[in-house]
Parts: C-alpha cells; structure tokens; sequence
C-alpha cells in the first residue's frame, strides 16, 4: 500500500493531544463525522480543515494523540480526508483507536518533513519519501494483521467482511 499527500505540521510539534485534535467543545455536540471535521485543529491550525486534501498527511513529533481516550480524534481527522500520521511516537490508546477506525499511522523521524512537502508512505517497503533529493525515512513496515486491518478499513469493517477475525 501507498499513500501519497501533502504535509501538515503543527505547532506546537510535541504533546499535540486529541483536545488539539478536536477540541472538546465539539465532541460532545456534533455526533455527524463529515461535521465534526471541519473543526479539526483549528485551535492550533484555523485554517486547517479547509486546506486539506484527500490523502494529505499530518506530519507530528513525540507522543502524538495524548490525552482523552476518545476515538472521535482518529475519527475526525479521518473524515477531514487525512491519509496518514507521520510521528515520532503516539500515545497508546490513540494508536490502537486509528487502526480500528482505519487511519494509517507511521512512526519514525519528521524533523527532516517540511510543511507543505509532499511525501510518498510505501508501507510495504517501511519507508517515507519527500520531494527533496535524500529526504526519506526508514520506518518498521506494520505487522501483516495492521496492514490487513487498514485495508479492510479498520476492525468493525474486517469482522463484518470476515464473519470475525481472518488474518491470513
């Protein structure tokens, strides 16, 4: 699988927790995701909602949707049309609430990813690729049942395809 999209980087580039995300305003009133997108970030980035494209990438540094355990935060950037999320490093729950609603997320280094950059993710080959001659980044390509998952568009998609789990 690849993805290919513009990057968005914030500031502040650490610690971006999932009321930065969708600001807690929000999440308890607007229940429609296509909704609830357009207020992604904004508290960080206004503009954001309106500038991303389908398939764009939301470029972070450390411990990346820390805070609430929500799963409207990866439900919300999803349904902005986010791609992926390129960081350092995610807070737990976050990571697993992405990859059960289908939203890819790689760890590895972003200090090298210019906002605005465009980047190729080949997550079979374990590497991000930028514009720039020798901007990539090596990253652990996923384990074959995440690949599976994402590609079923996240885990209620791969039971109701499967009957239950299948990863073979």
């Amino acid at each position: 699988m690849k993805i290919r999209g513009r990057a968005h980087r914030f500031e502040p580039n650490d610690d971006i927790n999932t009321d930065y995300i969708i600001s807690g305003r929000y999440k308890f009133s607007i229940d429609d995701m296509n909704e609830l997108a357009k207020h992604v970030m904004e508290d960080i980035a206004p503009d954001f909602a309106g500038s991303v494209h389908e398939g764009d990438v939301v470029v972070a540094g450390r411990n990346f949707g820390c805070g609430s355990s929500r799963e409207q935060a990866p439900r919300a950037l999803k349904a902005a049309g986010v791609g992926a999320v390129i960081a350092k490093s995610y807070a737990r729950i976050f990571y697993r609430n992405s990859f059960n609603i289908g939203l890819p997320l790689i760890e590895c280094d972003t200090d090298w990813i210019a906002d605005g950059e465009f980047l190729t993710i080949d997550f079979d080959g374990g590497v991000v690729v930028g514009e720039s001659p020798g901007s990539q980044a090596s990253f652990t390509p996923l384990p074959s049942t995440m690949q599976t998952l994402l590609d079923d568009g996240g885990l209620i998609p791969h039971l109701k395809k499967h009957g239950g789990f299948s990863f073979d």
